[in-house]
């Protein structure tokens, strides 16, 4: 995500201005950006995710897709500043996890430096990631799942799953110290949310006429415009990572734009070419899988790779969710899976492909480092079975804790915006 001498900084130097080293000193320039970064993540969930998901789901289920994201972005922000900071962000535990040193942000006050901000704007840039994260996992099970249920799931996830995956490669754990190369989020945010969604979609089974009955999103229109506002705050999101104004954050701005736009003509020209229609839905869908993919390779790779990320998370994403679905079985509503997870492990992979030593200093496979593809394939495959194991102990844990994940029969048919919520998304008539 950040150079390794500021990572440590970031970790372990959470002291004053006037007893810290000299590296840590906070710049003005770097401050605004970050907040402003900050400020465009955070409304990547309550706003661009919501609206994407929402648009979707089907109508009788709008509203409750919306009240899951919203809260999903709640739990995260209350538990981050409790304790979820301390486990990923704190003293190192045998490469595994942090300590609860600094439970309720104990420690860091308005004196205390991260590299060159202050460290409560670090501490709001990172948890606007552990909010979309988890609300990302909810894009496999929406029209279906209690909403009690969730709020405990949501919660249990964040502390026991994303913290310890957040601290492997971000908070001086294993895998950072291992050389695995994540600038963003691929295997913090995209293959940890898209595998947990996985997961938890097989545990809850198929929406009730799945296969059989169509199932029309109920808004086209918001989903493009979620995906509008998503490519916005995603430069926040691959560009704030940097931890500062400067050329490798330029660079990452540039590359998740080219990337995006690839991802888009990919997908619509894929879907073009074999379903004889370039839809909206489809374009959008191209959007988030290029910006997916090229998350953990942002502040990696050059103008030349994004290209070629984009291009195969295009049309990756697009097989993912038109044959792959269908030919194995599972019902991932709206494509977390197939888009976050399958695209979140291209970017992992072409990360180790393409890493430029002239952007970063960084090598992949194709600048003479064969090493790090290798690095690359076993952070990949720890992130699936840490999330898989770990979501599955997680969602059995809600079950005891709430009687149960799924909704009522009647409730699903009838939809959760009514029969849970007791609203309606628009009147009509």
């Amino acid at each position: 995500m950040f150079k390794k001498s500021m990572l440590l900084a970031s970790v372990l130097s959470l002291l004053p201005i006037s007893s810290a080293f000299a590296a840590d000193v906070i710049d003005s320039g770097d401050t605004a950006w970050m907040i402003v970064a900050t400020a465009l993540v955070m409304m990547m969930t309550p706003a661009g995710l919501a609206l994407f998901y929402s648009g979707m789901s089907r109508y009788k289920n709008l509203l409750n897709t919306f009240a899951m994201t919203f809260v999903s972005y709640c739990l995260g922000s209350v538990i981050w500043v409790i304790w979820g900071y301390s486990l990923a962000f704190g003293p190192d535990h045998g490469g595994m996890i942090g300590g609860l040193d600094h439970l309720f942000l104990n420690g860091i006050n308005v004196n205390s430096v991260s590299g060159s901000i202050p460290t409560f704007v670090f501490v709001l840039f990172q948890l606007t990631f552990a909010g979309i994260t988890v609300a990302l996992v909810l894009g496999s099970v929406v029209d279906r799942m209690k909403f009690s249920a969730w709020v405990v799931f949501a919660t249990l996830w964040i502390t026991f799953i994303y913290c310890p995956v957040a601290h492997w490669v971000w908070g001086g754990g294993w895998m950072g110290e291992m050389g695995a190369l994540d600038f963003a989020g691929g295997n913090v945010v995209h293959i940890n949310a898209g595998v947990a969604g996985l997961v938890l979609a097989m545990v809850l089974g198929k929406r009730k006429g799945y296969g059989r009955d169509a199932m029309f999103p109920s808004s086209v229109t918001l989903t493009a415009l979620g995906a509008a506002l998503l490519w916005f705050g995603w430069f926040g999101f691959n560009a704030g990572s940097q931890l500062a104004a400067d050329g490798v954050a330029g660079s990452a701005f540039l590359v998740t734009n080219t990337s995006a736009a690839m991802g888009a003509l990919a997908w619509m020209s894929a879907e073009w070419f074999f379903s004889k229609r370039p839809t909206v839905l489809g374009i959008a869908s191209g959007v988030v899988a290029g910006l997916v993919a090229i998350t953990p390779a942002a502040g990696f790779v050059n103008l030349q790779a994004s290209l070629i990320i984009g291009l195969v998370a295009g049309v990756f994403g697009y097989f993912s969710v038109s044959t792959l679905k269908l030919k194995l079985g599972y019902d991932d509503s709206l494509d977390a899976f197939g888009v976050h997870g399958l695209c979140g492990i291209w970017g992992a992979i072409a990360t180790g492909l393409f890493a430029c030593p002239a952007v970063s200093g960084a090598s992949g496979l194709f600048y003479g480092n064969p090493k790090q593809l290798l690095i690359q394939l076993v952070s990949i495959v720890a992130t699936i079975a840490f999330s898989a194991v770990g979501t599955l102990i997680v969602v059995y844990i809600t079950k005891l804790v709430t009687g149960g994940l799924r909704v009522e029969l009647e409730q699903e048919i009838e939809g959760l915006d009514s029969a849970l919520h007791g609203e309606r998304a628009f009147e009509i008539g």
